[in-house]
């Protein structure tokens, strides 16, 4: 199996991961509320928005995965090792690049919006969450044989 598919199905999944548990169940963020803050129903119905529109996006990189991964079905399948790693290699990749992005760049939201912004979580999160994942999903799917999986 290619390293493509396992990573494409992570990076969507690590999206719906961070739309679940840090914009609906701990309400720490929204898409935008660093941009507008979700303290009217106003406010809330255009982050709800934003957020649709994320978790929509996230969906769609999932079924590419989904779709990559059928259509490399007739390569040797994965150990469940090698697929957890890639999973977790897309996640940590869904992290680095959304958190740099999202938190720094664009200044749209931050992984703690809400009460306040406390600058640390971002720090932490790209840290444990995006390079930290990235590296044990390269050690779990041995995703150093790059050029051979991509073949």
């Amino acid at each position: 199996m290619r390293l493509v598919p396992g990573v494409v199905l992570g990076l969507g999944m690590g999206g719906f991961i961070d739309g679940i548990v840090l914009h609906q169940i701990a309400r720490w963020h929204n898409m935008g509320s660093a941009v507008v803050s979700p303290h009217t129903m106003d406010a809330m119905r255009q982050n709800m928005v934003w957020d649709g529109e994320f978790h929509l996006a996230t969906w769609v990189l999932t079924l590419i995965g989904i779709v990559t991964l059928w259509n490399d079905r007739s390569a040797s399948a994965p150990t469940l090792r090698v697929l957890i790693g890639q999973l977790i290699l897309g996640w940590g990749a869904f992290n680095l690049i959304e958190g740099t992005i999202d938190h720094h760049v664009l200044e749209i939201h931050h992984v703690r919006d809400m009460p306040v912004h406390i600058p640390l979580y971002d720090w932490l999160f790209l840290g444990i969450a995006g390079v930290g994942f990235i590296l044990v999903g390269v050690a779990l799917s041995g995703a150093p044989r790059v050029s051979r999986a991509m073949r």
